[in-house]
């Protein structure tokens, strides 16, 4: 007798991330979105939920003097699947629960891989400041449902976003130099938009991990509770396209950033 699939969770939120020092009240939120695969319906791998969460705790204390909470974000299921793009759609949801349970908050959409992407689609919803897109797989232009770049990945309501896209350059799993073009073209759009390479990593960003998290947590303060970025990034934001859209990360980031 055929086994019946098991009906696929709800998404929702994991459980938030505070640090024992961080105010009671929760004036900002951050949202990190797992990685995930271009066509699957399976249930969401417990591992790419648990790849976000050192992640998740570095930003908590880096933001915990401005009452940031981080959560990361449990899909529904593990794929994109074409035009029902249902990570980006867990991801609104996502946002709109936090609308819920904190109120009106800044909230930052920060994803890796597949939830890069997602991030980047989610981006213009009303509550969202900010969107960091780590490694984002994205489509070759006209593949994923449209005739052209623009229609194939938006970047028209990321308007009134800051926006950071990160990538390795010897990515073998997402082409960088598709994010190059992404962000070039939010550019012309948003001129809130940066982008750094780290040089020599892969897609997981393992080899240079500090400086990345580092980097991280300096845009998701800046963005959420206005503190001043760090020289890099403001340079990087206010460079005109290529300049700030292929900054590179450099060994040290982080160790003083404002020194």
């Amino acid at each position: 007798m055929a086994q019946r699939a098991l009906p696929l969770p709800a998404a929702r939120l994991g459980r938030a991330v505070r640090t024992a020092g961080a105010p009671t009240a929760v004036s900002g939120v951050v949202l990190l979105l797992p990685d995930g695969e271009p066509d699957s319906h399976r249930r969401p791998s417990p591992l790419s939920y648990a790849f976000q969460l050192p992640l998740a705790r570095a930003l908590a204390r880096a933001g915990q003097d401005d009452g940031l909470a981080a959560h990361v974000v449990r899909y529904r299921c593990r794929g994109w699947n074409a035009t029902d793009a249902q990570l980006a759609a867990d991801a609104e949801w996502a946002v709109e629960e936090v609308v819920r349970r904190y109120g009106d908050v800044p909230v930052c959409l920060a994803g890796h891989g597949m939830g890069g992407r997602a991030a980047l689609r989610a981006g213009g919803h009303a509550a969202v400041d900010s969107v960091l897109a780590m490694a984002p797989w994205l489509p070759e232009a006209g593949t994923d449902g449209g005739d052209g770049a623009d229609e194939a990945e938006p970047v028209k309501h990321l308007l009134g976003r800051q926006v950071l896209l990160v990538h390795g350059t010897n990515d073998a799993r997402t082409d960088p130099e598709l994010s190059f073009r992404l962000a070039e073209r939010a550019k012309k759009t948003n001129r809130d938009t940066c982008r750094f390479e780290v040089h020599s990593d892969g897609h997981a960003l393992r080899q240079h991990r500090a400086e990345v998290t580092a980097l991280a947590a300096d845009f998701v303060c800046g963005s959420l509770f206005g503190r001043a970025y760090a020289r890099p990034v403001a340079d990087a934001l206010a460079a005109p396209p290529p300049l700030g859209l292929r900054m590179p990360l450099a060994a040290g980031f982080g160790k003083s950033l404002r020194g």
